[in-house]
């Protein structure tokens, strides 16, 4: 199972994205985080069903300079790998 999740607020320039690897890592989760152009983060999760609703509710807390204001949800693929990266931001 895999959600891809877009995270809103102020996000960039908190070490959010660092954030959400390291909870990723504790967790066991796979996939990635990457900021977006338009100031949002963007992140793909994949695991079981009641880890990555674990993840979910742990970035609508995010870190604590941070704040965020809406995240939305929807199905994705699995990644390829397994592991958790951080990728450069989306055009």
């Amino acid at each position: 199972m895999a959600v891809r999740v877009i995270i809103e607020g102020r996000v960039q320039g908190v070490g959010f994205r660092y954030w959400v690897a390291r909870e990723a890592e504790r967790l066991g989760v796979d996939g990635w985080v990457r900021n977006r152009r338009e100031g949002t983060v963007e992140a793909l999760i994949s695991g079981d069903s009641e880890t990555i609703r674990q993840m979910i509710s742990r970035c609508h807390q995010g870190p604590p300079v941070s704040h965020v204001t809406r995240l939305t949800e929807t199905d994705a693929e699995a990644p390829e790998h397994p592991g958790f990266d951080i990728r450069p931001t989306a055009r």
